[in-house]
């Protein structure tokens, strides 16, 4: 096992292009041999496996919240999140200055039920604390078979004391659109998470509506409020359904072969109609992307209030053994080169949201019927 990893990680050091130095080897040779000595002489039998994958977690949770280490178990987990259907509580997280946040309770499950909201401290998971703990670990604790419960310790801002959730595992479904056709010919789209054929799935959506709306459609509401991102590549399509021609997102690694621009191809087919998007402090990472893409372009109006601010690029790497390393290899920039990381994106309209009235949504569809909102409305 020693001369795995030690293979390993002189592997991964001469892969990446990093000067491999004595300095390096040395802390390589540093780390088989305490392990050498934690196996032979610690006063309890250690599992060699578990201790490895502990260092190169503790390694990657100095990087940043987003980088991690997968076990088989919790690479699976990943895969199946990204389907769109799941068991557990319906709930983004991550770890922002050290502490667990919520990034956005997911519409329709348990934890939206229960109240919980963007931005909310998870302090405690069924009694074992969240501090020091990746996200993954996180995620484990609060899956489980639908119908048991698992409480949660919640603190939100402005609050003195932290209040204990309990909540009733589900199934998780993830309906990425959700389209109605609202009075006047307004097409709301509610976008949940970018999952694979998130962009396919808008555009059949708006297809619908505008055969529902005898041929045409007067404006577009896209909302994107809690929406905590995912597939990059869906939201740049999504992005291109509305451009016709620009920079869409500029996506910056490390070095050179790690860079990329991304352009709207001409393809949209909605290039026209006036566009208001709906953002909030749940709205994060490839969300932001098109809400700042379609505010850059002026092709949209941005409302409502400042979003998370999660710009970083996450690439999934799959090891050999089933296990996978979900490492942070780039940053995103806006069109006008401008980066949303720890900032988000700021509405061109703030709104703040009312507890019984949609205040936000109400004011988008007013901006699209003043024909004030970016594009021209269709005569028809």
């Amino acid at each position: 096992m020693k001369r795995l990893v030690l293979i390993l990680a002189i592997f991964l050091v001469l892969s990446t292009g990093v000067r491999a130095d004595e300095a390096v080897y040395q802390g390589l040779s540093n780390f088989t041999r305490v392990l050498d000595l934690i196996e032979r002489n610690y006063v309890e039998e250690v599992d060699s496996e578990e201790l490895t994958e502990s260092a190169i977690e503790g390694m990657l949770r100095t990087l940043d919240p987003y980088s991690a280490y997968l076990t088989p178990e919790r690479f699976r987990e990943l895969e199946i999140g990204t389907t769109g259907e799941f068991g557990g509580v319906g709930m983004e997280v991550t770890v922002e200055n050290g502490v667990l946040t919520v990034i956005t309770p997911i519409e329709g499950t348990p934890a939206e039920r229960a109240g919980i909201k963007p931005r909310d401290k998870i302090l405690e998971v069924d009694g074992t604390p969240t501090k020091g703990l990746v996200v993954q670990e996180v995620v484990k604790l609060l899956r489980g078979p639908r119908g048991s419960t698992v409480d949660v310790t919640v603190q939100s801002e402005g609050d003195k004391e932290p209040r204990v959730v309990t909540l009733t595992r589900d199934k998780i479904i993830v309906k990425s659109v959700k389209p109605e056709l609202l009075p006047d010919g307004i097409a709301y789209i509610k976008l949940s998470q970018f999952q694979d054929n998130t962009s396919i799935e808008l555009k059949q959506a708006l297809t619908q509506l505008e055969s529902n709306n005898s041929g045409n459609l007067n404006g577009i509401v896209l909302d994107l409020r809690n929406n905590p991102g995912g597939l990059l590549s869906e939201a740049i399509s999504v992005v291109d359904e509305f451009v016709d021609d620009g920079l869409i997102v500029s996506v910056k690694g490390r070095y050179e072969g790690q860079s990329r621009e991304h352009y709207a191809t001409k393809n949209g087919s909605y290039e026209e109609q006036p566009i208001v998007v709906i953002v909030n402090d749940g709205s994060a990472s490839a969300s932001e992307v098109v809400a700042e893409a379609l505010q850059d372009s002026k092709r949209a109006t941005i409302l409502g209030t400042t979003t998370f601010g999660k710009g970083s690029v996450q690439t999934i790497i799959k090891l050999e053994d089933g296990a996978g390393l979900k490492l942070t290899t780039a940053k995103f920039y806006a069109p006008s080169g401008r980066s949303i990381s720890e900032v988000g994106v700021t509405p061109d309209i703030v709104v703040e949201n009312e507890e019984d009235i949609d205040k936000q949504l109400e004011s988008a569809v007013k901006i699209i019927k003043t024909s004030k909102a970016p594009g021209s409305i269709p005569k028809g």
